[in-house]
C-alpha cells in the first residue's frame, strides 16, 4: 500500500493488532492514528526497494468477433456497482511457450471491488467458467462488462453467454495496444496478482485449484475488506504537467455499503461476514496457503523467484 492507503488503513488494522502480536501501549496508538502520509515514506523509504521487473504480455489479438463486440471510446461513466473491466495475467516465467496458469483480474469501477481467479492456460471454456464463478460472489449484479483484445476475450463462447446475459446491457473491448483504455483493471494485476504470485512460472495443472482456493477466500477479503483504494476524481494537465486529484482513500467494502444501488440483502450479508474476519489471521492463512503453492513450483535457473 502507498502511504496514504496505509494512513487509512491503520484504522481499520489497529483493533486486530494485538490478537496477532502484542498489545500496544495507548501513547503508540496515538502516534499511528495521527502519523501522516509523508512520515510514512520517510519511515518506509529503507524497506522500499524499488524492482522495476515486468512480466511477459500474453495478450493475443483475437480477430474474429471484433466487429460485433463494440468498441468503448469513452471513459466510464456509471453510478452504479455492477460495470467491471477485465484483463488476465500469465504465469509463465519468461517464456510464453508451453501450458501455464493464467489468472482472470474483473474490477467494477465505481466500488473498485475485485475478483480474481486462476484458469489451465486461457481457452474460452475456462475463462467463461471463472467469470460465472466471480459473478456468484459478487454482492451486486454484473451490468457491464470491458476487456481488452485477447482471444480470451473475443470469442463465440463469451458472446453467446453475454448476449443471453439476464443483467448485462454493455459488452465492450478496448482499442488495441491503449493499456490506459483498461486502467482501473491493469492496476490491479500488479497489486491483486503479481505482489501474490511474483514472477514465477506456475506450470503445474494442480496449483489452478490452489489458487482459486487462495484467491475466492482469503485474498478476496483480505483486499476488498481490509485494503483502501482510491480513485481518480479528475486529471487535467496544465503546460507540460497533469494534476490528479483523488478521492479519500477507502476500502471496497466500504463503497459497496455506501451504495444506495446494492440491494440491503446484500449489505446485510457482507456485513455478517465482515465483523468475522480478522486482517491478520487473513494474512496468515495467506502465508500458508502461499508455502503450500510454492511447494509446487519448480524454479529454474532462468526463472527469477517471487519476491
Amino acid at each position: 500500500m502507498c502511504s496514504k492507503k496505509l494512513k487509512a488503513a491503520i484504522p481499520l488494522w489497529l483493533p486486530f493488532y494485538a490478537t496477532r502480536y502484542m498489545a500496544l501501549t495507548p501513547e503508540t496508538q496515538d502516534k499511528l492514528l495521527s502519523i501522516s502520509p509523508a512520515t510514512i515514506d520517510r519511515v518506509l523509504k529503507p524497506t522500499r526497494v524499488a524492482h522495476g521487473r515486468k512480466g511477459l504480455s500474453g495478450t493475443r489479438p483475437g480477430s474474429l468477433l471484433k466487429s460485433k463486440i463494440p468498441i468503448r471510446t469513452d471513459f466510464w461513466d456509471v453510478s452504479e456497482p455492477g460495470f467491471m473491466e477485465a484483463d488476465t495475467v500469465a504465469h509463465c516465467g519468461n517464456s510464453l511457450a508451453g501450458n501455464f496458469a493464467w489468472s482472470l483480474t474483473m474490477t467494477d469501477i465505481i466500488t473498485t471491488w475485485t475478483e480474481n481467479r486462476a484458469t489451465w492456460n486461457k481457452g474460452a471454456e475456462g475463462v467463461l467458467a471463472q467469470i460465472k464463478d466471480i459473478e456468484a460472489w459478487l454482492p451486486f449484479p454484473l451490468q457491464g462488462f470491458d476487456c481488452d483484445n485477447g482471444s480470451e476475450f473475443l470469442n463465440y463462447h463469451l458472446v453467446g453467454y453475454f448476449t443471453n446475459h439476464p443483467s448485462l446491457t454493455s459488452f465492450t473491448r478496448s482499442r488495441a495496444y491503449r493499456e490506459n483504455d483498461n486502467a482501473h483493471v491493469e492496476q490491479k494485476n500488479w497489486s491483486h496478482v503479481r505482489q501474490l504470485f511474483g514472477y514465477d512460472r506456475l506450470e503445474d495443472p494442480d496449483l489452478v485449484a490452489l489458487m482459486n482456493d487462495l484467491y475466492a477466500n482469503e485474498w478476496s477479503c483480505y483486499q476488498n475488506h481490509f485494503i483502501p483504494s482510491m480513485k481518480l476524481l479528475e486529471k487535467k494537465r496544465i503546460n507540460s504537467k497533469y494534476y490528479k486529484k483523488y478521492d479519500q482513500p477507502r476500502t471496497p467494502f466500504e463503497r459497496v455499503m455506501a451504495s444506495e444501488h446494492v440491494a440491503d440483502e446484500e449489505k446485510a450479508q457482507l456485513k455478517s461476514v465482515h465483523k468475522a474476519l480478522n486482517p491478520f489471521i487473513l494474512k496468515k492463512n495467506i502465508e500458508k496457503k502461499l508455502k503450500v503453492i510454492f511447494k509446487k513450483v519448480k524454479v529454474t535457473s532462468n526463472v527469477r523467484q517471487r519476491i
